[in-house]
């Protein structure tokens, strides 16, 4: 059953990282919901395949390409959307995803320096584009991106920890900034969410273990996260902020 949020119709959601497995799949949900919406993301012909996929879940998109590390070009996707589409009620900032496990004696600072950017530095970019906006209607809801990996420390995986603890971090300071002006921030944290890059890395096999190990008993799926998307969006959360939602399964309890 796909979740309805009826406020959200015809307002406009910008979805960075959107051609990503959760990004697409928020974009789809948003859609179904008949939001505008801009999907962001590197790679043209992954963003203008989402834009389609937007259309026939009963949305309006465009497809930005964009690099959400350069100060340069979240500008100009922020003037893209104003003209194209409007002013933004709802941003979601899912740019990132550099996860792969790294020694912390094996990085170099300038891996460091990428990850950060990837994770953090575009979350903050995209964030301060686009909040002014919000502010002036004094209304606005914005979704960060964090992950399980910045809420409990594991090993060889330091630079991509300490940038997702920071966008934690960054949604808590921003809430309390943004409160009294009618704009609400709030993070998610999935943990383990199947994604083409799991089917290719793991086995049938590996991938049922590896759900068998959440208390719930599966593997997240990006479904599941566009649902708490949505949610967070939407005025069913409005007296929500400042929080960070684990969309993990249970892993936090176990």
């Amino acid at each position: 059953m796909i979740p309805s949020f009826p406020d959200l119709a015809r307002k406009v959601a910008v979805v960075t990282g959107g051609s990503g497995s959760i990004g697409a799949a928020t974009c789809r949900l948003l859609a179904a919901q008949k939001m505008r919406i801009a999907v962001v993301g590197r790679n043209e012909r992954a963003v203008e395949e989402v834009r389609e996929q937007v259309w026939n879940c009963g949305g309006e998109a465009i497809a930005v390409v964009a690099d959400c590390t350069d100060p340069v070009a979240v500008a100009r996707l922020h003037d893209r959307v104003g003209q194209e589409l409007g002013p933004v009620d709802v941003l979601a900032t899912f740019a990132g995803g550099d996860g792969a496990p790294r020694a912390f004696l094996d990085l170099t600072a300038e891996e460091f320096r990428r990850i950060v950017d990837s994770e953090l530095t575009s979350t903050f970019l995209t964030v301060q584009a686009f909040v002014p906006d919000m502010l002036a209607a004094g209304r606005g809801s914005v979704v960060t991106m964090s992950s399980s990996a910045g809420r409990q420390a594991s090993r060889a995986n330091a630079a991509y920890a300490v940038a997702k603890a920071g966008v934690v971090m960054l949604t808590r300071h921003l809430a309390a900034e943004l409160a009294p002006r009618g704009v609400r921030v709030n993070c998610l944290a999935p943990a383990a969410v199947h994604n083409a890059k799991m089917d290719t890395h793991l086995t049938a096999q590996q991938r049922e273990e590896l759900g068998r190990s959440f208390p719930l008993g599966r593997l997240g799926e990006p479904s599941d996260v566009a649902a708490a998307t949505a949610y967070l969006a939407s005025d069913a959360s409005a007296w929500v902020t400042g929080v960070t939602i684990d969309v993990a399964g249970g892993k936090v309890i176990s």
